[in-house]
Order: C-alpha cells, then structure tokens, then sequence
C-alpha cells in the first residue's frame, strides 16, 4: 500500500498585518481566516509569528484544533487534487469517546476555507470549496495498530504500542482478537522532558521568551542558539529523556501491563515523535532486553495518520472519495493519503478488523 505524507508543525498564531511572497509552497505559506480573524499556521507561524503555539489536547470546539483542521483539510485538498476527501481522524483513548460526535459534525461543516495565497506568491483571499464526504474519528493508538499490522510493521498475534507524543504517551497491547482494553493507559508526552530541559538550561542560559513549541525544534537537534553562540545541548536533553522514561514512561508500564500479558506478546512498536529520540529507543530495549523485541518503523511520526487513512478506506461507502487519514497531533500535524494506485486487496482484511476495534473503544 502506497501513501503520500505530509506534516506541519501543529502551531499557530493571530496575525493582523499582509504577508506577500514570503515563500514559494502553500504547505510553509498558511495563512488560515477563521472567525474573521487571521492565524498564521506551521511553518509560517514559526517563521513570522512572535509566540507561536498550541493548547495541550486542544478539543473540537477549540479555535487551535479548528484552523488546524481547516489547514489539513486545504492541504489534503491540494495533495488530492480537488478530489472529494473521505477523512478519518482521532484522539487519545482517554478523550476518544467525549470527542467523537462533535468533531465529527465540525468538520462536515468545514465545506469553505477562506486563506490568504499572498504568503506563497497568491494574489488575494481565497474562499476554497472543499469537498468532503464521509468523516470517523477514532482512538489514536488503534490507528497506530492498524498502520502496524497492515505494511509497516507487518506485526502478528500479539503486539505491546507505546505512542509517544508531545503532549500525551499512550500505552497498550494488541492481539490477533482486537485491543486488550485493560492494558491501555496515558501519560505525559515528550513534553515532560522538553520542560525539563528548558528548566535544566534556564540556570545557565536565558532563554528569551521562547514557548515550549519553539524550543521542541533545537531539543530535537541538540543544539540551540543563545546569545548568539551555538550551545550543544544533547548532553541535557539525554539527561532529560532519561528522567522523563524512569519517572513516566517505565512507571505506566508497570502499572498497566502484568506479568501474564508479557506472555501474549514478544513485540513492541514505539511510534509518534518520542520514537525519533535514539536515546528514549535505547531506554525501551535496555529495559525489555530478552524480553521483548523493540521496534521502530521507518516513519514513526505517520504511523498514525496512515492508519486513519487505512481506516478511511477500509469503511468507507465512497468509492469515487479519497481516503485521507489526519492526525492533529501537539507537536505536528500529520496528513496521510492513500496513493489511488494501491491494490483493493490490501485493504479488504482490514474492515471487519477495524469496525469491531472501533465499537469496543
């Protein structure tokens, strides 16, 4: 199964003055009206913005949730070429459930975008049409599941997920029979340690008014720019992962999963942004060593996207829409759509799957 992927950092920002030719591409050009009110949107935000960000686990009701979602629905749009966008999206097991009609009639009502194009070379306000058919929402970590089960990890019988994401970890087990729901738990996400850096950092160094979203990008990199200097931070942000696995991650654990759900499965997939820490990796296999077999897909940050994608496809009626799969994450904003190319047969498994999935969360 062939999908197309893109991301953009999941901030934004209220922006009143004209923005004309900054860059060539819409993706790092958003600009998004809503509510009468300009919001620079990802890249742009980040570039032009003075304070850039987005709240925790925002809901549907939320303006940052809403102009996050219009923007990947006019992105989706772009990369379906007008196409008539059957979406799936979702959330955290814990907020799933109290989340799922309303989003589900906000973005059925999102049929006109209006966007500035001056950012990427446009020549005014644009007032888009977007054609969308059938919208799910379900559990994030389900999603996830369904990516690994089905072409990217290609796992079988009994299978540990541990997502790792910026405001949220969520944790549980997986079998040929459906999800353990006993065994699913959350936390904090990567954030924990980004904090905890920035703290570590702040007795040393003043960091300015920068917000945690703008520092996520140097922890990432392991370096940051104060005072004009560049400072290696990595030794911090090893220290920080470390802390944040012991006091978060290793604890939840233990307080979820028991001794006989260790002989259902010797497999366990790490996805989301906390899987691109090498050091958070080495966590997980220096504590399971022997025990279980530490995974980490080649795109830890669309396992879940795909998935809603594999979910759109697999349940939907619309056999002239294409499957978009849109995970708003706190950190980024993922879009997966699959390639029109890709073979029915690929997906026929997945629909008795993910419809019985679905109704037990």
């Amino acid at each position: 199964m062939k999908f197309g992927n893109t991301t953009f950092p999941s901030v934004l920002e209220s922006f009143n003055s004209d923005l004309k030719r900054v860059t060539t591409n819409h993706l790092s050009g958003i600009k998004i009206k809503h509510n009468n009110k300009d919001y620079l949107v990802g890249e742009l935000a980040l570039r032009e913005g003075n304070s850039p960000h987005k709240a925790i686990n925002s809901s549907p009701e939320d303006v940052d949730y809403q102009v996050l979602m219009k923007s990947a629905l006019l992105i989706s749009r772009t990369m379906t070429s007008d196409s008539r966008l059957n979406v799936t999206t979702g959330f955290p097991f814990s907020t799933f459930q109290m989340n799922q009609k309303k989003t589900t009639s906000i973005v059925k009502e999102f049929i006109n975008i209006i966007h500035d194009s001056r950012p990427y070379g446009g020549g005014d306000y644009i007032d888009q049409t977007i054609n969308i058919g059938e919208v799910e929402v379900i559990p994030e970590l389900l999603a996830s599941i369904i990516s690994s089960r089905n072409g990217e990890v290609d796992a079988t019988g009994g299978m540990f997920m541990v997502s790792i994401g910026f405001g949220t970890l969520e944790i549980g087990l997986s079998t040929d029979d459906g999800f353990i729901q006993r065994t699913f738990n959350s936390g904090p996400g990567i954030r924990y340690a980004i904090n905890s850096a920035m703290n570590k950092l702040q007795e040393k160094y003043y960091l300015g008014l920068r917000t945690e979203h703008q520092f996520d990008d140097a922890f990432h990199k392991g370096v940051i720019t104060l005072n004009r200097k560049k400072c290696d931070i990595s030794e911090v942000r090893r220290e920080s992962l470390q802390e944040y696995y012991d006091d978060v991650i290793s604890s939840l654990i233990k307080n979820s999963w028991t001794d006989d759900d260790f002989n259902k499965s010797n497999t366990l997939v790490l996805v989301g942004g906390g899987a691109l820490y090498n050091d958070l990796v080495n966590a997980f296999r220096n504590e399971f060593d022997g025990i279980l077999n530490v995974i980490v897909p080649d795109d830890p940050i669309h396992m879940a996207s795909k998935g809603y994608a594999i979910h759109a496809s697999s349940n939907s009626n619309d056999t002239n829409g294409e499957s978009v799969g849109i995970d708003i994450g706190n950190a980024h904003t993922c879009i997966s759509v699959i390639s029109q190319n890709s073979a029915e047969d690929d997906i026929k498994g997945l629909v008795s799957e993910t419809k019985d999935d679905t109704e037990e969360a």
